[in-house]
């Protein structure tokens, strides 16, 4: 191949992945509630985020809450991502198990930017702002048989604007789990996010005349498998987003995107990980290392780099207590 077609086949496949990216990243990122879709440990942001049917380790109800009634000890879980233009994501979690067949969870993640410099009308520098968004997740699930259960989590959401320190949105929100285990190699999920999920905004705290508006989330259906062989873990999503909610008018598109991720992870010395993905319209890579805290093989600590071609650089670090694998 001579230097003029290789130049031409280069631009080709630069521009192809691209597109490719800009495509499965299609504008869904600026609707409500967007900050639980960005996947909230180093570990499952490094596989694509195509957790429906995978325990994410030390957050076992957050992608899927039919996970917790297969706990068999309890979790512990802290997180925290640094992002582009000063964003950060982080979250906290414990689950257990609730012998002989149940699971319970609680959860709590927070997004924002601080120290936004604020500036009056005349352009002239004020106090420093800042904006929140917020998520206490409880989770409870039933295992129905040995291999199957049911799970839900209830949240409790709320999110900050920066006008007023009295200015905020509130609501609750509901997802819904269902978890089928297939011998010890293969697991399949099935996940609706978001039901009914909304901020409800009374703007009667910023004007004289105000009404109570409700700012609804998109709901996401999703369907999710895992494999095992040997040292590699194979996780794989499918599912789409959407506006349609029952018996409510509909803002915009009903339709908004498809959701496919796949990640995988390899294991050295059941020690070691390595992991990489697609999902959500972005690239990820991670490494994870287990160790000894108090018993043996109990806690892991998981790095992750991601990176969205059109417009996001992440970085993601999660140390977590588990005993599970």
């Amino acid at each position: 191949m001579d230097k003029v077609n290789y130049c031409k086949m280069k631009k080709l496949i630069i521009i192809s992945s691209l597109l490719l990216s800009s495509l499965l990243a299609e504008d869904y990122g600026g609707l409500s509630g967007s900050f639980l879709r960005l996947g909230v440990t180093a570990r499952s942001i490094a596989m694509g985020g195509a957790f429906t049917a995978e325990k994410d380790h030390g957050f076992a109800t957050f992608y899927n809450p039919a996970w917790a009634s297969f706990l068999v000890d309890r979790q512990v879980g802290l997180s925290y991502s640094s992002m582009s233009l000063d964003r950060r994501l982080s979250g906290l979690s414990f689950a257990t198990p609730l012998p002989p067949t149940a699971g319970l969870g609680i959860a709590w993640v927070s997004a924002g930017v601080t120290d936004i410099q604020g500036r009056n009308s005349a352009g002239e520098k004020t106090t420093k702002m800042q904006t929140s968004e917020d998520a206490l997740m409880i989770s409870f699930a039933q295992r129905i048989l040995p291999w199957f259960s049911f799970g839900v989590n209830i949240k409790i959401l709320q999110n900050q604007l920066p006008v007023n320190e009295s200015y905020k949105g509130s609501g609750i929100g509901f997802d819904i789990g269902l978890l089928l285990k297939s011998g010890k190699s293969t697991t399949f999920g099935l996940m609706i996010q978001d039901i009914n999920s909304m901020y409800n905004w009374d703007s009667g705290d910023l004007y004289a005349q105000g009404r109570i508006y409700s700012e609804y989330f998109p709901t996401i259906y999703r369907f999710g498998t895992k494999i095992n062989f040997k040292s590699l873990r194979v996780v794989a999503d499918g599912g789409f987003i959407t506006n349609y909610r029952i018996g409510k008018k509909t803002d915009g598109d009903v339709f908004v995107n498809l959701l496919p991720r796949i990640g995988v992870e390899y294991t050295y010395l059941d020690l070691y990980y390595f992991r990489g993905g697609l999902g959500n319209g972005r690239i990820a890579f991670g490494w994870g290392l287990e160790y000894d805290l108090i018993k043996n093989h109990d806690s892991r600590i998981d790095y992750t780099f991601s990176m969205d071609w059109a417009s996001q650089l992440a970085v993601s670090y999660t140390h977590l207590r588990a005993h599970e694998t």
